[in-house]
């Protein structure tokens, strides 16, 4: 866990920033199993051009939910090789029956940024995400 938690940083610019073609999001990581939980929540507002990066050790189908998150946010689901596997909007959840938004496919790496980000900026299954 160490060497991979070293490793992410290592391949994470120092400005924590990464790019789609036609945007760039800063982002907050979130890595550790206690970041991974918290998430977004409780949060009330979410900066234009921000995001979270939840990072996994391997491939796999990383489900997410929006308990006690309080903005509605978008949810980019990114493969190893940084390819976007699946795009989903979520709505929040001030409870404990929340819904559960699960990808299509495997992903290494899952971006939130705020609701209506992918539609403005097109960011769709296929693209590519760009680690200056």
């Amino acid at each position: 866990m160490a060497i991979f938690l070293i490793l992410t940083l290592v391949l994470w610019p120092k400005n924590n920033r990464v790019c789609f073609p036609n945007v760039c999001v800063d982002i907050e990581l979130a890595q550790t199993a206690d970041e991974k939980a918290k998430g977004l929540m409780f949060r009330t507002h979410l900066p234009e051009g921000q995001g979270m990066l939840f990072v996994y050790e391997e491939e796999g189908i990383y489900p997410f939910w929006m308990k006690n998150t309080l903005i509605p946010l978008d949810m980019i689901w990114i493969s190893g090789d940084f390819k976007v596997v699946d795009v989903r909007h979520a709505i929040p959840c001030p409870s404990d029956s929340c819904a559960s938004y699960t990808p299509s496919a495997k992903a290494k790496y899952i971006l939130e940024v705020n609701s209506g980000f992918t539609e403005k900026y097109y960011i769709k299954v296929g693209d590519s995400l760009i680690i200056n």
